[in-house]
């Protein structure tokens, strides 16, 4: 299906020409229907096999799934720590930890990952990772979590947008073009639900992949968006204005893990880092307030 020939596919899995024909003609026997018909020295594969190939593939991911675990598990060790994160959080909470981290463990290797918050869900119930943070609590069955801290939601928008308005409710956005973020994102949900309960067509918005590109965005005067507090800090205030919202919106900050998994002590003691400057931080930054855990 991939390269056309039977020596194409030969090259492709380093097997002879002679076995890919003979593998290919025991599948034809087995299905008892034809795979591909020649055309021109070319495979050209039947319709059957077209319908066959869309669910092998759903095999072959579930496949390379299974292989990334057990990699997974083999590269594991005590002295190594795997660490995820949505990038808000890496360029402001990850170095006051990490600085605090290293002080007690100058040896452990610590490799760190920014994602956006499903797929680190998504590689930590793969066991690509030991631990993750990001905004919001988690939906999956295998995966536990914590909330550290909280801070405020804000509003970002172009410089006088809203006037000499100091803060802005919901619904102040609904009609306005608003910089949204991926589908499941935790900030960009609370929008969402209020535009569709007050009847207002998604398209109006745009959609961007991380709140820093949102940010960017809003900076160029394209619309407004709402981000957490800690990203909202490197807005440049001659061409944004950051307006609290209200009434507030708290934005729990959340450690992740695997369900029935035990952190190893230079773990823990990682999360422990992140905890501390988490907290302090979410005091520091303007707008944030609030930076206890609940």
């Amino acid at each position: 299906m991939l390269t056309g020939s039977v020596s194409g596919a030969a090259r492709l899995i380093n097997l002879t020409q002679p076995a890919v024909t003979r593998t290919l003609q025991h599948a034809e026997l087995h299905l008892g229907f034809p795979l591909f018909h020649r055309s021109k020295n070319r495979l050209v594969p039947t319709h059957e096999a077209v319908l066959l190939h869309a669910e092998i593939s759903k095999l072959f991911q579930q496949l390379e799934s299974l292989n990334r675990l057990a990699a997974s598990l083999r590269a594991g060790s005590p002295a190594q720590i795997r660490v995820l994160m949505v990038p808000s959080l890496g360029q402001t909470v990850l170095p006051a930890a990490l600085a605090a981290f290293r002080q007690r463990h100058p040896d452990v290797s610590v490799t760190v990952r920014m994602q956006n918050s499903s797929e680190i869900v998504a590689a930590l119930s793969l066991r690509e990772a030991d631990v993750g943070f990001i905004f919001g609590p988690a939906q999956h069955p295998a995966i536990d979590g914590k909330a550290m801290c909280t801070s405020r939601l804000v509003c970002v928008a172009p410089k006088g947008m809203f006037g000499a308005r100091t803060q802005v409710g919901l619904e102040d956005l609904i009609d306005k073009p608003v910089v949204m973020q991926d589908q499941g994102d935790y900030m960009s949900g609370i929008l969402a639900d209020a535009r569709q309960e007050a009847g207002v067509d998604e398209r109006l918005g745009i959609t961007v992949q991380t709140r820093h590109a949102a940010l960017a965005l809003v900076e160029n005067g394209i619309g407004a968006s709402l981000i957490d507090a800690f990203t909202a800090s490197s807005a440049d205030p001659a061409r944004v204005d950051v307006l609290p919202l209200d009434p507030p919106q708290l934005v729990p900050t959340y450690v992740l893990w695997l369900q029935n998994t035990e952190m190893s002590v230079q773990l823990r003691y990682f999360t422990e880092c992140f905890e501390r400057a988490a907290r302090e931080i979410a005091g520091q930054v303007p707008g944030a307030g609030d930076g206890d855990a609940p």
